[in-house]
């Protein structure tokens, strides 16, 4: 009997010292949590959207089709703007990790302007539709063209006006914690965006042209 109560003591202390240590995850690994699953939520919305055009594609209604409409030119413009911008992006991390000051803001700049120019050629090439007869009413297809697409051009522009208000915070605070989590959350953000640009470019641009 005395054996078990002193068995019990010395293993009842190993539980209470593990479960004292144990306390709330760290800010950033929370963060970085919730960020990923919001970027698997956003992956799932444009996997739903790309559903939708794959089975809309072809039900143009007598309208035009993508490829009576779309501009390769163009378009390889607007992929390349927005590839160029995730290498400074990534440019802008790295500078953001050795806390270099003046090289975020620049690799940000240039991140901005590209992404600025990409939205520019885009709404380019709505207003060219549009003014064509091409609107989301004319057929399922150009609506879901309009959706797909559009829902990424409105991303974008989010994510330029996140980088933004980043560069003002950064101006501001420094290099705080915080600021340098949420600067490489809008990175994670922004690659996101080129990767959902590369099957979008693929899907309705490279495959709407054959059809």
């Amino acid at each position: 009997m005395n054996v078990n109560v002193a068995l019990i003591d010395d293993i009842s202390p190993e539980p209470q010292l593990i479960i004292s240590e144990l306390g709330p995850a760290p800010k950033r690994i929370v963060v970085a949590y919730g960020f990923w699953i919001f970027l698997l939520s956003d992956i799932v919305m444009f996997s739903a959207l790309f559903a939708a055009y794959a089975v809309l594609v072809h039900a143009t209604a007598g309208g035009p089709s993508g490829a009576q409409l779309f501009n390769q030119v163009s378009v390889a413009i607007e992929t390349a703007c927005l590839l160029v911008s995730s290498y400074t992006c990534g440019l802008m991390s790295l500078a953001v990790g050795s806390q270099r000051l003046v090289r975020t803001y620049v690799a940000a700049a240039v991140t901005f302007v590209l992404g600025a120019a990409f939205l520019t050629l885009e709404l380019r090439e709505f207003a060219g539709m549009i003014a064509a007869g091409a609107t989301p009413q004319r057929s399922a297809f150009l609506s879901a063209f309009f959706t797909l697409v559009g829902c990424h051009g409105l991303h974008v522009t989010a994510g330029l006006i996140w980088l933004v208000v980043m560069m003002v915070q950064l101006a501001v605070k420094g290099f705080r914690a915080t600021v340098e989590r949420r600067l490489f959350c809008f990175a994670l953000f922004w690659h996101a965006l080129d990767i959902i640009w590369v099957w979008l470019f693929t899907v309705v641009y490279l495959m709407g042209v054959q059809s």
